[in-house]
């Protein structure tokens, strides 16, 4: 097979990412799709003769799909990070295929029968350590997928699989649309009054990318509905109707009009639903719950109430606060916020309480001054070694001549991870950090290739992942200059991102991040723990012109504003994993009228700060829950519950003094590298010696002493 007529289907490490162009994937994943068949076909053949073993059924059933799922994931990352019409109509037509195909495995009869034949096997029974979780992990997915269901409802369950597969696509794709059908071009800064410099020229930046400009040379200033242009105005302006046009805006994603996704919602709401009691479950939360750390649905929901029992003090207290001094400062307001008022007001609390303004560690926070201090700070806990690779871009057609690395946009970079004490290439990465036209919104890790350590003779296969974000981006007279939580992203999505690459378990499926959803987000947030220690930061925080690190009256600063308004930032987060069990758990409570902004607000009651004009629920462009077949449905709560484990792990670095190659090696050693070869419980109390205390996250956001 030639590597150029079948791109999407090439063995090459580095990905040709030129040669990755629509008219190309229907060939190569309809190819991929027959030779995957062909491969469960074959396993489904079981003869009487044939001795069932470990490597010829589930190592074989592992390998079988391994192809396709490489070339469809590369879609998938260049429907985010590249999209066009041409990519996103041929995607959407394979759609039904692809999750058809994958959705009928646990539902092969003669597979099946295979896997058991082969767990009642005298081998099999003898299995111990990884083999033996494998086996169990795939019995038990088998089953959860369906595989015992009668005829008639394993065809329902495909059905329901493709269709939902559908409806989170165009979920996804209507928030895109949606973001980008809203700009506001503003020809002079006379509504600008209040946004710090840093802001502006994002807002001339966004201005250029369009092609706009002046012929008296005036700036022109756009402004889009991508976060780190958005958010600084309603943050900073002083014009009241700017932020209230810029809010209404905002909120309009995903709502209204022709990309409404009202309807996708409740369409997702209940083929999930269906799904659960196809499988037995009583709901969607306790049928993807059942193998998570918190088990089941009730669990979960009573993790966040109790949760939100315990911030409940700390919301008021600072409600009040933030009340009583736009009340001292405007004695003529009524006294509730408009939703537009809240982060405008909150920054000037922020500055006026703490001296503190967050635009003062921006020159501190150059963006290549960040990555790079990451990388070394990471090397020194962890005992690795990251080297940059010359990269090139290419467009379609274009060979390039030189030994620079392919990427798929100009802002992209790629790296090599090694060991530090054998040299072995462990694995690479892309990078691509700012935001685009044809690039989704947030911040994500993801994996391309899922290598392999050394094993019984074979060398060591290289793990391959990337890193996105939309960052605040360059201008012509400085580099991106970020916010203190845009490094937090950075740090927090190298996390992950070195729990696939430092995998060292044997069996691909259980390697990296192939983790119980409530555990996946703790290598990512332990990692921001990194970016408030002074110790840690030094290595990084540097003046972008002078190389000076933060001063000490600004760090102080920095750390007494930390818990400002903790309890307000907890129980937003709250208030999302709230929203998300009771979707997916009370899934009767849809109103008669489909009115999903009356359901929220009940749901909610409590968990949100009283406003002046209720605001429509953010659940329309919420594409942790709805773009995806699965996704975090159900699982929000996992940032909050992975934040109790990463604050109590985070207790060891600092007994140690932070910058620990000594625990920084032991974590590697019991999470970073044994990704789902034991349970998550079990992963915790190897690195802890206990299990997982909630006080250490209420330490930390200023809510119990210590």
């Amino acid at each position: 097979m030639s590597e150029a007529s079948h791109p999407f289907l090439s063995k090459e490490f580095h990905v040709r990412w030129s040669r990755l162009v629509p008219e190309a994937i229907e060939e190569d994943i309809r190819l991929a799709l027959t030779r995957a068949q062909q491969n469960i076909d074959s396993l489904g053949q079981t003869s009487d003769s044939e001795i069932l073993t470990f490597e010829n059924t589930l190592l074989a059933l592992e390998s079988a799909t391994e192809e396709l799922s490489t070339a469809w994931g590369l879609i998938a990352h260049l429907d985010s990070v590249r999209n066009s019409e041409e990519l996103r109509g041929v995607r959407n037509k394979l759609i039904p295929e692809v999750t058809q195909f994958f959705s009928q495995i646990p539902l092969n009869s003669a597979l099946w029968k295979r896997i058991k034949t082969y767990a009642d096997t005298a081998e099999a029974k003898n299995l111990e350590g990884l083999r033996k979780r494998f086996l169990d992990e795939t019995m038990k997915d088998f089953v959860k997928s369906g595989a015992e269901l009668p005829d008639d409802k394993k065809a329902r369950l495909e059905e329901v699989q493709s269709e939902l597969a559908l409806v989170t696509q165009k979920f996804s794709e209507n928030v895109l649309d949606s973001t980008n059908a809203w700009e506001l071009v503003l020809y002079d800064d006379s509504r600008l009054a209040g946004l710090p410099e840093s802001a502006l020229a994002v807002l001339r930046a966004e201005a250029v990318a369009k092609g706009l400009s002046q012929d008296s040379g005036e700036s022109v200033y756009r402004i889009t509905l991508k976060a780190p242009v958005y958010v600084p105005v309603l943050e900073y302006a002083e014009a009241e109707d700017l932020r209230e046009e810029v809010w209404r805006a905002s909120t309009a994603i995903g709502r209204g009009g022709k990309f409404d996704n009202t309807e996708n919602i409740w369409k997702t709401l209940a083929l999930r639903q269906e799904r659960a009691e196809l499988l037995g479950k009583a709901n969607f939360a306790d049928l993807v719950l059942e193998d998570r750390m918190a088990k089941n649905g009730e669990t979960a929901e009573q993790f966040v109430g109790k949760l939100a029992d315990l911030t409940q003090p700390y919301f008021a207290r600072d409600i009040e606060e933030l009340t009583a001094f736009r009340k001292a400062s405007d004695p003529d307001w009524k006294g509730l916020f408009q939703p537009w008022d809240v982060a405008y007001w909150s920054e000037k609390l922020r500055k006026a309480s703490y001296d503190f303004d967050e635009e003062e560690l921006r020159p501190y926070f150059s963006i290549d001054s960040v990555i790079q201090g990451m990388f070394r700070l990471s090397e020194e806990i962890f005992g690795f070694r990251v080297t940059e690779r010359a990269t090139a871009f290419a467009t379609p057609g274009e060979d390039i001549i030189s030994d620079a690395i392919e990427v798929w946009h100009l802002d992209v970079r790629f790296y090599d991870l090694h060991d530090a004490d054998s040299g072995e290439h462990l694995g690479s990465f892309y990078a691509d950090w700012h935001p685009r036209e044809d690039k989704r919104g947030g911040a994500w890790m993801n994996y391309l290739i899922t290598g392999l350590p050394p094993h019984e003779g074979h060398p060591r296969e290289p793990h391959l992942g990337l890193i996105c974000g939309n960052l605040t981006p360059s201008s012509p007279d400085r580099p991106a200059l970020l916010t203190h939580r845009e490094v937090e992203t950075i740090f927090h999505e190298f996390g992950h991102l070195l729990h696939h690459l430092l995998g060292q378990v044997k069996i691909k499926s259980l390697n990296g991040i192939h983790v119980v959803w409530d555990f996946v987000e703790l290598p990512s947030q332990i990692m921001e723990n990194f970016c408030w220690a002074r110790v840690s930061l030094d290595r990084f925080a540097k003046h972008y012109q002078t190389g000076e690190t933060i001063p000490e009256t600004l760090f102080q600063k920095m750390l007494a504003a930390r818990n400002f308004q903790s309890g307000m930032a907890q129980m937003r987060q709250l208030a999302f994993g709230k929203i998300d069990l009771d979707l997916h758990i009370h899934h009767q409570r849809k109103p008669v009228d489909g009115d999903l902004d009356s359901l929220a607000r009940q749901i909610l009651q409590g968990y949100v700060m009283p406003l002046a004009l209720d605001p429509p629920t953010m659940v329309r462009r919420f594409t942790h829950l709805f773009a995806d077949a699965t996704g975090y449905a159900a699982g929000y709560y996992s940032y909050k519950w992975a934040e109790v484990l990463d604050a109590d792990a985070f207790t060891r670095f600092c007994d140690a003094g932070v910058v620990s190659a000594k625990v920084g090696r032991e974590f590697r050693k019991a999470i970073l590298s044994r990704g789902n070869s034991a349970d998550a419980a079990e992963l915790f109390r190897d690195f802890m010696g206990r299990d997982p205390d909630l006080k250490a996250l209420l330490v930390r956001n200023g809510m119990v002493a210590h």
